[in-house]
């Protein structure tokens, strides 16, 4: 049955994060919204007033199970989200990535609660071809791809053996205002933190392996989307059907910010894949996702956003 969110009681995980923060800034005026978040990567400070935050944790089945009651809509977006950290804590990706979706699940499974869960390009592992439809051959190459297929695989088993309603998202790259830099962060927050730093822009290996890069806001209308559709059961992918060269972007991030720095390549990342685009033609047909932001005002948009943090630091 198809479900609304106006007047709905949904719960965000991961809400106090950067995909999920984003989602709860749209939901406050017509949902009552609960955020759970452990903090250990989110911030406090991006829960609007409109929400309620709890901290706590999904590896806590017993907590979860709580939390769900009366809950019409999860929003799932809690993660270990670090395909490079995953390599190095394995066990732990796994324990936050399959078994915390597990638990949300199995509540969302003793409430009759629908369940948008963020799943993850990785999940095909090394592309045999493009663009990357729902039907390519799911071979992860990580620990976090593994954890991901999973939990898509979870999806489907939980909506076919107990009729509940689910929908995984496979997110190509997400990026807007909100993403830092860091080890583990997006290659456009990196690009742009070294430009504003007055950095040499590194890129690694030759720059011609390209990405799917979708703006935030694009990925939180495909979850409103999908916390609405009859389309229950299936994966969805999240992209734009477009597709950049990590040259390109290294240059237009140079010339947004004006910084008089240099592009240099460094040796090409272990595992790196060449190229990688989505095919969003089911989402366009069963979810009605259409993406609205184009890459340059996305990457603007970021860029401003980044300007005003460190005028204010």
């Amino acid at each position: 049955m198809q479900k609304s969110l106006t007047n709905a009681s949904v719960l965000v995980t991961g809400g106090a994060g950067f995909v999920g923060s984003h989602l709860v800034d749209t939901l406050g005026a017509t949902t009552d919204v609960t955020v759970l978040d452990d903090l250990s990567t989110g911030e406090a400070e991006r829960v609007p007033p409109s929400a309620r935050l709890v901290t706590g944790d999904v590896r806590d089945r017993e907590f979860i199970t709580e939390m769900v009651a009366e809950t019409d809509v999860i929003f799932h977006q809690a993660g270990l989200v670090s395909v490079a950290q995953s390599t190095e804590v394995p066990y732990e990706s796994h324990t936050v990535n399959a078994t915390g979706t597990v638990n949300v699940l199995e509540a969302a499974r003793e409430y009759d609660t629908r369940v948008v869960v963020a799943s993850s390009a990785a999940v095909y592992g090394d592309p045999t071809y493009t663009p990357i439809d729902e039907s390519h051959p799911l071979n992860p190459t990580s620990p976090y791809g593994l954890d991901k297929l999973t939990a898509d695989h979870y999806c489907r088993l939980y909506h076919d053996l107990y009729g509940v309603e689910t929908v995984a998202l496979r997110y190509f790259n997400i990026f807007g205002p909100g993403q830092t830099a860091g080890d583990y962060a997006g290659v456009i927050s990196v690009f742009i933190d070294q430009a504003l730093s007055g950095e040499d822009i590194t890129v690694h290996g030759d720059g011609e392996q390209t990405r799917d890069f979708v703006y935030v806001a694009d990925v939180v209308q495909a979850n409103r989307l999908a916390a609405e559709t009859d389309s229950v059961g299936e994966a969805f992918n999240v992209g734009t059907g477009d597709s950049i060269s990590v040259r390109e972007l290294a240059e237009m991030v140079r010339e947004i910010t004006d910084a008089n720095v240099d592009i240099i390549h460094t040796d090409p990342r272990e595992g790196d894949i060449d190229h990688s685009v989505a095919d969003i033609s089911n989402a366009r047909t069963h979810l009605e996702f259409d993406p609205t932001v184009s890459f340059r005002d996305g990457l603007e948009r970021t860029i401003e956003w980044w300007e005003s943090r460190t005028d204010t630091n």
